[in-house]
């Protein structure tokens, strides 16, 4: 899925280097090969953009390729959560602490949301969320924190729900798919058997980690979320980053509101 004019994972990529991340992993499925030539050398289109002078073009396309090396697919080949499909990856993230990225997840910010996790980390130990409050009504969709403490943006954090219904649920502040985790929650995920909506759930191996005294935290992130994992959500993250251009702004805005302008009028 193409955003503005970048594919959803460019934009989880583009994140992951801001924060230092040179090696990736990509938990993949079925029918998911385009990921593996996206990712490619493509040296005939270089050539061609180059003897056309389309230059800025060229180096767009550059900053996509990835070195050898640097990433590795993992096939998920049955459907059966976030939790086994960290999972899947455990033989090649060894053991040491890991950052994982939802890219149906985006996230505007000045500073992207893994980098502000990366320098928060540094002064913790143990798993990291990204986290965000909801409406009541949204939280049966999420991973739910409960909250031992709390200084405005750093959540020491006691439990973890996953998709409670809003009598139980211990806050509002909900977990989006920004992680930094420890080998520990690998060989929790190893053990646990399926939790809610019959899936294996990180959040369930995360909690696990609380419960050994381990301590885990969430970071109010700065920025903007956008579920592009949702028709509603892809176009308001098309309209936020459409207007964030300066070579679309102006013609976009007219556009805009010549729409709602014609809506108006015709209620």
């Amino acid at each position: 899925m193409t955003l503005v004019d970048r594919p959803l994972i460019q934009y989880a990529i583009d994140e992951a280097r801001a924060a230092g991340i040179t090696e990736f992993i990509f938990v993949t499925a079925r029918g998911k090969s385009a990921l593996e030539d996206y990712f490619d050398m493509a040296p005939d289109l270089e050539a061609q953009l180059e003897s056309s002078g389309k230059n800025e073009l060229l180096e767009i396309l550059k900053s996509t390729n990835m070195d050898s090396g640097a990433i590795a697919y993992i096939r998920q080949q049955r459907a059966m959560g976030l939790g086994h499909a960290v999972w899947c990856a455990r033989r090649l993230i060894g053991d040491e602490p890991f950052a994982v990225i939802l890219p149906d997840d985006v996230i505007a910010a000045d500073k992207p949301c893994l980098q502000q996790m990366v320098e928060a980390y540094e002064s913790t130990e143990g798993a990291m969320v990204a986290a965000m409050e909801v409406a009541p009504e949204a939280v049966s969709s999420y991973g739910i924190l409960d909250i031992a403490s709390d200084d405005g943006q750093l959540v020491k954090v006691r439990g973890m729900v996953e998709k409670p219904k809003k009598e139980v649920a211990p806050s509002t502040l909900a977990v989006i798919g920004r992680y930094i985790l420890t080998p520990s929650v690998l060989r929790n995920l190893s053990k646990l058997g399926s939790g809610a909506g019959g899936e294996i759930q990180l959040t369930d191996a995360i909690a696990q980690e609380i419960q050994k005294g381990h301590p885990v935290h969430g970071l109010r992130f700065q920025g903007d979320r956008f579920d592009c994992g949702s028709k509603a959500g892809f176009l308001k993250a098309t309209v936020a980053f459409g207007m964030a251009r300066e070579d679309l702004r102006d013609e976009f805005y007219q556009y805009l509101a010549e729409t709602v302008s014609l809506q108006k009028a015709a209620q």
